[in-house]
């Protein structure tokens, strides 16, 4: 619920002046940390703080000197993109001593900092709340000592603490997503692709180990994301005698004509008596057993590395700006936090609540109590391996309940990566659930030209990570066929449908809801899942193929600056897509520090032109090389591509030259990321259950049909904040300006402010949607297992 008007507060209330905050990177590194200090350091400024550096972690703070440098904006310039942290990470024995932290005390005061922004693991930010609970017995030690003066106790009384979790393996409780997970989630995919297409040559069995020693979600998610054939993970060791099943269930699916098995390890995994099963244990048991062609690839570090994805940066970038702001709210009986996120939502947490409940998952771990550790892991994580075995698992006929409900799937729109992975999903959960699942060709045009017929379970096998749609997509309506879709609907018996797909999708099922006051057939359970590049559709913050194309543009964007590395300065203007939504752009410029995004949900003019080619003169003529401008497709008929091409060319003439660039339908294509995979199979896998409960809810004995014409029978399935929804979509009509084909109110636009601070523009931020102290809950209502980030 939004905080009422007297709530918002904006940065003249939010000053930091006379504050020093740090900002240090501990632990293993991550892909995204660097995102994550640049907007530490700007936000820091921006409210006008000292922001300083401190280099190699804790040993940097022990060591002193040179390693506590202080921050400057250009110094954060150019390191979005970069992986690692350029800042340094080092694990530090001194610092658990008390003479060590005695040390990073003494060089802490010196600068007088009292304001720590921390970047990494439960180790990490356990050290960090020691450290501050510590703080005012080491400034009496130091005293004692002659190394600072007495009135330094009372000027420097509270040392305050924020953390954000840095880990690509995702092991911190209380945070859907840690920085770092969804690219290690890119780097693993892209291998498994690549390995796909080798092994499908060879007919091989691939056994792959991906990073996990004690947490088993990159290799659940990655096998989620790819279809695996088997997963081994150290929450849930597998029962005893899973030896023969596994090589039952492989040789069942290549008598089925697979060509390839895919089995993911995680480096942690153990089977129930607590003994390690390593990936060369499992490929001597494949060769022994099965006789197949078996190799092993340790994916290693590799998933350590590369540039951080789209979502990486644009976490790591709002995370660091909700931590200046938690460490400018702070006072000194607040707890120390971590940032995080839940769902779509930024979030606080009590940092050792959270420790402990990550310390408590260890502890199941090590009593055998596993049921227990995956429901601490976090209702995402129990959300992920429950659809994990409802997908990959088939159960044998004889145990299938049997409904005799048909039920068909469509694609309507144009094409979005992931769609593929919802209708995977959907058909064998169907299929799980007992009905017969239908898919129809080339959307409502394949639908009333009877382009129908049934899909069985190893039909969908392997299309999960195709871009596109396999089903074939139009964006015909149903409105002047209604009547041939239900002659169709007669013929075939369709008990339900769900449709996945963009506005058009929207627009289609509000056209059969009205169709059902003449037409029967119409009267049953109706979904639909949201798939858009656009991210143009009511009733959720995200739909599938969005992720994807955010980062073909981010990836893009890298490349185009890049091209000017070592040139003159030069000020790139790019084209997105998206039709009327911004979103692209928006959140595409702040994963990709963008200088400007123009969009047409926020109104520009030639005055608003003039002042960001200004804007950006000005610091070109300081040390900033590269400039970036984004612009929605449709934003403005008269200020087209071209125009504000020429526009900054001609400005900017003798400081930086142009250049334009229109992306295209490279945004559409393209595997679809780890994000949109498991978003897709996720939220179908959602809408199956729905249908099913509605076809058992609406089903007439006496007459033996369905007969669903209420409101709640015809539904979209949207993500809203931090829950996954069913929301009529005829109560959604007047949430959506149909002339533009988008949202009236968009959760996005609260996300334009950070790109416009983080390129150095003055602007008014409200923060009463920022994140408020929270508690950690074991277990959040059924509702709110979002669990958007995967």
């Amino acid at each position: 619920m939004a905080q009422p008007d007297s709530k918002k507060i904006f940065f003249e209330n939010l000053s930091g002046a006379g504050k020093a905050i740090a900002v240090l990177t501990s632990g293993g590194d991550a892909q995204g940390m660097n995102a994550a200090v640049r907007a530490v350091v700007r936000m820091g400024l921006y409210v006008g703080a000292k922001v300083y550096f401190i280099h190699e972690g804790y040993q940097g703070m022990v060591d002193g000197g040179d390693n506590i440098k202080e921050a400057s904006w250009e110094s954060v310039s150019s390191m979005l993109q970069v992986g690692g942290t350029v800042i340094g990470s080092a694990r530090c024995k001194e610092f658990r001593t008390h003479e060590g932290r005695l040390k990073a005390a003494n060089n802490l005061v010196q600068y007088g900092i009292t304001n720590l922004c921390v970047i990494g693991g439960d180790g990490s930010l356990t050290g960090a709340n020691l450290f501050r609970e510590e703080w005012s017995g080491l400034l009496a030690e130091l005293v004692e000592q002659g190394l600072i003066e007495t009135d330094a106790i009372q000027k420097y009384s509270a040392l305050h603490i924020v953390g954000m979790v840095g880990s690509i393996d995702n092991d911190f409780c209380g945070t859907d997503m840690t920085i770092g997970t969804d690219s290690a989630l890119h780097r693993i995919i892209e291998v498994v692709d690549a390995i796909m297409t080798t092994a499908q040559s060879h007919q091989r069995t691939f056994v792959l180990e991906v990073m996990g020693r004690h947490c088993g979600y990159l290799a659940l998610v990655s096998a989620l994301a790819c279809g695996a054939d088997w997963v081994l993970i150290p929450e849930m060791p597998p029962e005893d005698g899973w030896e023969d099943k596994m090589c039952q269930k492989l040789s069942a699916t290549r008598s089925r004509g697979t060509r390839l098995n895919i089995i993911i390890v995680a480096e942690g995994a153990i089977d129930r008596h607590g003994k390690p099963i390593t990936s060369s244990i499992v490929k001597e048991l494949v060769v022994k057993c099965l006789g197949f062609d078996t190799r092993v690839t340790i994916l290693g570090h590799v998933q350590r590395g590369g540039t951080p994805s789209a979502f990486d940066r644009i976490l790591a970038s709002r995370m660091g700006v909700e931590a200046v702001l938690a460490l400018l709210e702070t006072t000194a009986n607040t707890p120390a936090c971590v940032v995080s996120l839940c769902g779509n939502q930024s979030v606080r947490l009590p940092l050792m609540e959270c420790v402990q409940m990550t310390q408590e998952v260890q502890k199941a771990m090590d009593e055998k109590r596993f049921e227990e550790a995956v429901k601490l892991r976090g209702r995402s994580f129990e959300n992920n391996l429950k659809t994990y075995k409802l997908l990959a698992h088939r159960k044998p006929e004889s145990e299938l309940p049997t409904s005799n409900f048909n039920v068909a799937v469509l694609n309507v729109g144009a094409p979005a990566a992931g769609m593929n992975a919802a209708v995977r999903s959907a058909v064998r959960v169907g299929i799980s659930e007992g009905h017969k699942m239908f898919a129809v060709s080339d959307g409502f045009e394949g639908f009333y030209k009877g382009q129908i017929k049934e899909i069985k379970w190893a039909d969908v096998g392997g299309w999960t990570g195709q871009g596109g749609s396999l089903l074939g997509t139009k964006r015909t309506l149903p409105a002047k066929h209604v009547d041939k879709i239900a002659e169709q609907m007669r013929k075939h018996n369709i008990n339900a449908l769900l449709i996945v797909g963009g506005f058009e999708a929207f627009e289609s099922l509000l056209q059969l809801y009205e169709a059902r006051a003449t037409y029967e057939e119409f009267c049953i359970p109706m979904c639909m899942l949201p798939a858009t590049i656009s991210n143009n559709v009511p009733g959720t913050d995200l739909s599938i193929g969005a992720d994807t194309a955010l980062n073909a543009i981010v990836e893009t964007c890298d490349r185009i600056k890049q091209s000017a590395s070592g040139t003159k300065r030069r000020v790139f203007i790019i084209e997105t897509m998206g039709g009327y939504c911004g979103y692209l752009a928006s959140v595409g410029g702040l994963a990709a520090g963008a200088d400007a995004a123009y969009i047409y949900e926020e109104p520009f003019d030639i005055k608003d032109l003039q002042a960001n080619v200004e804007h950006l003169t000005e610091k070109m003529k300081t040390s900033i090389q590269r400039g970036l401008v984004l612009r929605n497709e449709n934003c403005n008929e008269n200020y087209t591509t071209d125009f504000i091409y020429q526009l900054y060319s001609e400005e900017g003439k003798g400081v930086f030259d142009s250049r334009k660039n229109v992306l295209g339908h490279m945004q559409q294509g393209g595997a679809p990321s780890p994000f949109d995979r498991n978003f897709g199979t996720k939220i179908s896998a959602k809408a199956m259950q729905w249908v099913t409960k509605k076809l058992v809810e609406t089903f007439r004995q006496d007459e033996g049909r369905v007969f669903a014409n209420t409101e709640d029978s015809c539904c979209l399935l949207g993500m809203r904040r931090r829950a996954l929804v069913f929301q009529p979509v005829v109560q959604l009509k007047d949430e959506t300006d149909f002339v533009h084909r988008i949202p009236k109110e968009q959760w996005w636009l609260k996300l334009r402010p950070l790109m416009k601070i983080l390129a150095k523009y003055k602007t008014s931020y409200d923060v009463s949607d920022s994140g408020q102290l929270e508690h950690v809950v074991r277990n959040r209502p059924k509702e709110s297992d979002a669990s958007v980030a995967m």
